[in-house]
């Protein structure tokens, strides 16, 4: 367990050097390539972003709807992944919760920081109205709250 969690928090350590304090760009910093990232830096592929390219909300939505999908968690189920509780997230696994949006994007992904996902990285709304990825403390007690442990299949 021990190397696992060195893998883990390493992966993390990735994700907030790549993403943390970075603003929303589609495509390039967003939800989903933070969770690709996590997922490379785990060994785990995500076949499904190979060849995706979108640069707004719309492309973001198109691209989602084109692969077949109707929101970001059928997506992610579509990785094979097992849902978990999120209280039992590692570092590393995915966690989906309530955004501003409706949609497809009314679920966002985050990545956890630390066990039980009491703290994840994620893009949130800053005070001057910008979207800016950092740490924070998720409402896990919400019902549409979504978690999957990121794992070799």
């Amino acid at each position: 367990m021990a190397r696992e969690t060195i893998r883990r928090e390493a992966a993390v350590r990735a994700c907030m050097a790549r993403f943390n304090g970075k603003e929303l760009r589609y495509g390039v910093a967003d939800c989903v390539r933070l969770v690709g990232h996590s997922m490379h830096k785990l060994g785990v592929g995500a076949p499904l972003l190979k060849g995706v390219r979108y640069r707004s909300e719309l492309g973001a939505a198109k691209a989602l709807k084109g692969l077949g999908f109707a929101d970001l968690a059928e997506a992610v189920d579509a990785l094979g992944f097992v849902r978990i509780g999120a209280a039992m997230a590692w570092p590393g696994d995915i966690i989906a919760g309530p955004s501003r949006e409706d949609g497809p994007f009314r679920l966002a992904l985050s990545v956890a920081h630390e066990y039980g996902a009491v703290r994840t990285l994620a893009f949130g709304p800053t005070p001057d109205g910008r979207v800016i990825c950092g740490v924070g403390k998720p409402d896990l007690s919400h019902p549409d709250v979504i978690a999957w442990r990121v794992a070799h299949g």
